[in-house]
């Protein structure tokens, strides 16, 4: 993989997926859009069309399918969690060739779950940091003021890593290769899960959860972080806390907005997830416990 132009497949032009398609295809790289037929016929007849106060506003001419019909360079990953198994039929293993699988889901238990069914030395799990939302097919309103990328992937030779790497951050999201895939992950892991999970559980954005929920919050930021700490991750309790009240606070979370639309939630791949490792490692996380049972009850 070198900087020259590339062919890249995004797997769910979504709200992460159709803006870094969209600064790809901007950049001058072959973009195809793996999604649904409506999606695709729109993408093809109008491109991808970002609005973007930090990438300017821009339409940018992408090619669309159903399905990956020819090798690619790299193939991203961006559709939630709860339509991972479905979407991935659209990836047949056989057409990847050489490709790097890059997938920016949240959680910590996709990148075995992937490696199973493709090349593991070919997986390169990602971190993303931005607020960006699908309106319409093919239609993107990116709203923070930040576009990050973590790059990892323990397997993947180095060199694989650096050149992608070298080409995201071309496009215009900042992007890092991170050496240890494990302490990526439950970087964001150990903010998402309390900022998700009580966001979500008592309906309110970050600043009533941060006031009125404090004691619950502090509780969940150190479970979680003993369960990093329990998979070999570096864990920083006081400065997650820091993160929370630096954020403005009408912030709410994916998880959050996903529930007031009444689309499936990813509580299984954050909370389920964090569940399930705390049992490994033999942690205690009464309070995780507790707003998971509360969450299914609730229909979630």
């Amino acid at each position: 993989m070198t900087n020259d132009r590339l062919t890249l497949a995004v797997l769910g032009p979504g709200g992460t997926g159709g803006l870094l398609a969209g600064l790809l295809a901007r950049a001058g790289h072959r973009v195809i859009c793996l999604s649904g037929d409506e999606t695709a016929q729109a993408l093809r007849t109008g491109g991808i069309r970002v609005r973007s106060a930090q990438f300017g506003d821009f339409t940018a001419p992408v090619e669309a399918d159903t399905e990956l019909r020819e090798p690619v360079d790299a193939c991203l990953i961006t559709v939630k969690h709860t339509a991972l198994d479905a979407a991935l039929t659209r990836v047949p293993p056989g057409a990847l060739g050489d490709a790097l699988l890059v997938p920016l889901l949240n959680g910590v238990e996709h990148p075995a779950f992937l490696r199973a069914r493709y090349r593991a030395d070919r997986v390169a799990p990602a971190v993303v940091r931005v607020e960006s939302t699908r309106t319409a097919p093919g239609l993107i309103e990116h709203g923070s003021p930040f576009t990050e990328i973590d790059l990892t992937g323990d397997p993947v030779p180095r060199p694989r890593l650096d050149a992608l790497a070298a080409v995201l951050g071309a496009a215009g999201p900042v992007t890092r290769v991170c050496g240890d895939e494990t302490s990526a992950l439950w970087a964001k892991m150990s903010f998402l899960a309390p900022f998700a999970l009580l966001t979500t559980r008592h309906g309110v954005p970050l600043g009533d959860v941060r006031t009125c929920h404090r004691e619950e919050l502090v509780a969940l930021v150190a479970e979680t972080a003993a369960v990093g700490a329990a998979c070999g991750a570096p864990v920083d309790p006081a400065g997650a806390l820091a993160r929370y009240d630096a954020f403005p606070p009408g912030t709410k979370s994916s998880m959050q907005r996903d529930a007031e639309a009444g689309r499936p939630l990813e509580l299984d791949a954050i909370g389920g997830a964090l569940l399930r490792a705390a049992e490994r490692h033999g942690v205690s996380v009464p309070v995780t416990e507790r707003l998971v049972r509360e969450l299914r009850a609730a229909g979630h």
